[in-house]
């Protein structure tokens, strides 16, 4: 029987899996956030995140953090997390944990985004847990 690749629906289920194992908290904010898996980022996301290969981005996270006052502006788009499946592949393919802890990785850390995180504060939660 010949192997394939996780599917857009495959990995959207491990995300939802992944959504569903967050603290109550955190997904009461979530209500609103929709979650999007697509192939590749598209050329708006590539100039704006200036990226030089579409796999260079497993996820983003698109729209007003919680608290931003601009959230609530009428005509605003919804907040959206957009994971990126032929990126994700490509990693899990590359590294050592499994497809499930890599989508959850990648959720998290957009998650941290929609609660107005960087990077930097994100790493250094995920630094401080590993410990």
């Amino acid at each position: 029987m010949p192997l394939h690749a996780p599917t857009l629906v495959d990995i959207e289920r491990l995300a939802q899996a992944a959504a569903e194992r967050l603290p109550e908290l955190f997904r009461q904010h979530m209500a609103h956030v929709i979650l999007r898996v697509e192939d590749f980022p598209d050329e708006t996301v590539m100039r704006a995140m200036e990226l030089e290969s579409p796999y260079d981005i497993l996820g983003l996270y698109w729209g007003h953090h919680v608290g931003d006052p601009g959230q609530d502006m009428t005509g605003a788009l919804p907040p959206t997390i957009f994971l990126y499946r032929r990126p994700l592949l490509d990693e899990w393919a590359h590294g050592e944990d499994s497809l499930e802890h890599l989508v959850t990785h990648v959720l998290v850390h957009e998650v941290g985004h929609h609660f107005g995180l960087t990077d930097e504060d994100i790493d250094a939660i995920e630094a401080d847990a590993g410990d």
